[in-house]
């Protein structure tokens, strides 16, 4: 047995550990910019609070409110502007998965000069990044606790990843900051944070640390998310889906992600899909392709999620999903059928490490056809 781990964020999670942001972000700099979406974390009264924080700690905070979900390289540029702007030596991410990687990609743009697309995919090397923290507003993407930044070139509508020393120096995971998510929001991002620790369970890439970590999570999310979701979840509920989320950050750290996100990021790419919603139409057909590749593993999943064996896998992931109403296919989410071809060559071509990272090795005509059964 031969494996390596490496995972170097400072995690603080809890109830209320966001009221240590502002003494923890005066170890790191002086001036903060903060990263966050348009409106959610100024509705729930989070940015006001943040601001408070910092500034009581000495350090000054100027906001960039204008990441859109599936964030675009364009905006991220922006952001980098504004930081050499105003002199920024710190950048705090705050919301959901778009946010916490607009900024570390921000972070990157402020000191390595030039298009962030050049150094997209392992292109262009950078050196070095802005001191990054997070402070996530939704339990799904876990990119506090990974160096991933994945952003959307709105002029080809590639949807790739930013990567290299992007590690967040510390993230505050509080559970409390999870509790103001609408319904439809908490269901697609639990089900992107489950569909990360499924994906890197059964990554090529896997190895007995992520294992242990990816089996757990998925037991936490079959138990709470529902439960959760229906207005029934009690604290330990809701702390269960946020630990699994981070969980899911760390095991893709290491294991990556796997078809799944291979085949979902073209969609979101070129019709701007929710993520999690898009992971919901594919993964059924996807794992009905694979479950014989690996069926012990597709096995352990299906009893977690109260199947019996890997032969109805897909069927437990689907009554997963009914039970928080995200049953759904891509032309309801408004991919048009025309636009097949050009996923499933996008996915071959693009995303071709999440697809050799998958159980079975798909065809460009097995995609096509994962995406015809989606539709």
């Amino acid at each position: 047995m031969e494996f390596s781990y490496f995972m170097p964020v400072r995690l603080l999670f809890g109830a209320n550990v966001i009221d240590q942001l502002g003494a923890t972000a005066k170890s790191y700099g002086t001036h903060a910019l903060i990263v966050t979406g348009r409106s959610s974390t100024k509705r729930s009264g989070l940015l006001d609070r943040s601001i408070a924080l910092l500034e009581a700690a000495g350090v000054r905070a100027t906001v960039f409110n204008k990441v859109e979900p599936n964030p675009l390289t364009t905006t991220v540029m922006e952001g980098a502007a504004l930081a050499r702007e105003q002199g920024c030596d710190l950048v705090i991410g705050m919301g959901g998965g778009s946010m916490m990687d607009a900024a570390k990609a921000v972070a990157f743009c402020a000191v390595n000069g030039g298009d962030v697309n050049d150094y997209i995919s392992g292109g262009k090397q950078g050196t070095g990044c802005l001191p990054i923290l997070e402070v996530p507003t939704t339990c799904g993407t876990g990119s506090e606790a990974n160096p991933f930044a994945v952003l959307t070139n709105p002029e080809t509508k590639d949807k790739k990843s930013l990567w290299g020393d992007l590690y967040p120096k510390v993230s505050f995971i509080d559970p409390e900051l999870m509790k103001t998510m609408p319904k439809e929001v908490l269901a697609s991002v639990g089900f992107d944070a489950l569909s990360h620790n499924m994906e890197g369970y059964l990554a090529t890439r896997s190895q007995p640390i992520t294992d242990q970590l990816a089996l757990h999570a998925i037991r936490l999310t079959a138990g709470s998310l529902p439960k959760v979701y229906h207005g029934e979840g009690t604290q330990e509920d809701w702390e269960n889906i946020t630990l699994a989320s981070l969980l899911g950050g760390i095991v893709i750290n290491t294991a990556g992600v796997g078809g799944g996100h291979g085949m979902e990021h073209p969609v979101s790419g070129m019709y701007n899909v929710v993520h999690g919603k898009g992971l919901a139409a594919l993964t059924p057909p996807l794992f009905r392709h694979s479950y014989n590749t690996k069926p012990e593993r597709y096995a352990a999943i299906s009893r977690l999620l109260g199947g019996k064996d890997e032969t109805d896998c897909a069927e437990a992931v689907e009554r997963f999903l009914k039970s928080i109403d995200l049953n759904c296919k891509l032309r309801e989410l408004g991919v048009e059928e025309s636009g097949i071809d050009w996923m499933t060559d996008n996915c071959i071509n693009v995303f071709a490490g999440s697809m050799r990272n998958h159980t079975k090795a798909l065809t460009r005509d097995e995609v096509k056809q994962i995406y015809l059964e989606a539709f």
